[in-house]
């Protein structure tokens, strides 16, 4: 059995704990003879603390990716996979209303420069959420925070599991993402036609 590293750009245990949740499901398909190694690496996303806009959150979770390339290239290393997660806000405007949305999305490279992108759906804020991030500045993990009355939301539920009622928690929306961006690789014979 092979070893393939998979570098996650983050740290956080619920991002890693999601990612090898999302491997243990397709890694078969992936690659039946190997053993995969998700391997966190702290690096910049390159966008600011809540992004605000599907673009600034695919470009986050690309920049996280183009960030462990450096890496690697800086440290000789030969990951086979690099996942960038980033989660934010996506704000729409329907009928003079503002809607602001909360979604994860995940971009994926393999070591050959194949990429993709998977999202995970979104979940709308309350109105008094969404005044505190967008008008007011707060970081979205500080206004979790002080809108439910418990800390460390973020490296728990997530502001997921806060508006779900734990239904869906950050980790389950971060996990689907990571799914479907591999989704091209592991189901490859499908993406080639």
């Amino acid at each position: 059995m092979h070893r393939i590293v998979v570098a996650v750009g983050s740290t956080r245990p619920l991002k890693l704990r999601a990612v090898s949740d999302a491997i243990q499901a397709f890694g078969p398909a992936l690659d039946a003879g190997a053993q995969f190694d998700v391997l966190g690496v702290e690096v910049s996303s390159g966008v600011g603390h809540t992004p605000q806009s599907r673009s600034e959150l695919m470009a986050g979770a690309r920049g996280r990716v183009e960030a462990l390339a450096g890496v690697a290239r800086a440290r000789r290393e030969e990951w086979g996979y690099f996942v960038g997660l980033e989660g934010g806000l996506d704000v729409l405007h329907e009928n003079g209303r503002r809607m602001a949305f909360l979604e994860s999305w995940a971009f994926v490279t393999d070591a050959a420069g194949r990429e993709s992108w998977g999202h995970a759906g979104g979940v709308l804020l309350p109105e008094a959420l969404a005044a505190e991030v967008l008008d007011r500045g707060a970081e979205l993990s500080a206004a979790i925070d002080a809108f439910s009355g418990a800390q460390g939301i973020r490296d728990a539920q997530g502001a997921w599991g806060v508006l779900t009622g734990n239904l869906i928690t950050r980790q389950d929306v971060l996990r689907a993402a990571v799914i479907n961006a591999f989704a091209p690789f592991f189901n490859a014979a499908l993406y080639s036609h």
